[in-house]
């Protein structure tokens, strides 16, 4: 599966992720961010590894939220953008 959300003001935020038995698999985010240290990106996609499908963007966005050190600096991403993209993905939602 595959989505995307351009955030307003931000950059474009893209996941591909698998679903199997009702959990968030093979999640793999990618974009036009930018993101310090670059470890953060492996963090974010193993705070959403396993997440029940059924989650909330709210859920997501703590998920991944909790999961990052206080020291890592986001620019043109958000937890809240993460977990749209990723709700688009799971809904098949296009871009908008």
């Amino acid at each position: 599966m595959h989505g995307e959300y351009k955030m307003l003001g931000g950059k474009l935020v893209v996941i591909d992720l698998d679903v199997r038995h009702g959990r968030l698999a093979d999640v793999r985010l990618s974009g036009d961010f930018f993101l310090e240290p670059d470890s953060a990106l492996r963090t974010i996609d193993a705070a959403l590894e396993d997440q029940p499908a059924q989650a909330t963007e709210n859920e997501l966005a703590n998920a991944v939220r909790d999961a990052l050190p206080p020291d890592v600096m986001m620019y043109g991403l958000s937890p809240e953008a993460i977990a749209v993209a990723v709700h688009r993905a799971l809904h098949g939602e296009a871009e908008a």
